[in-house]
């Protein structure tokens, strides 16, 4: 297993919302993401329809709150 250093306010907003998005670490989350990340580039942009609507509003009611969207 490998570490990856991440600003401490970043990691901080993640531990905050943990509850909300359903997972107990922020690595467990981190991991979700960066695979999620991988699997979409790996899919190519052919693929529209990675999320379903529900999943989608919810990656970007992550980001927002992450500061990543407005």
């Amino acid at each position: 297993m490998k570490q990856v250093n991440i600003p401490d306010d970043l990691y901080e907003a993640i531990e905050k919302k943990l509850d909300e998005y359903g997972f107990k670490t922020v690595d467990e989350y981190v991991t979700f993401v960066l695979k999620e990340v991988i699997n979409t580039d790996e899919k190519g942009s052919e693929d529209t329809d990675v999320f379903s609507e529900e999943e989608e509003e919810i990656i970007k009611k992550r980001l927002r709150d992450l500061g990543y969207l407005d």
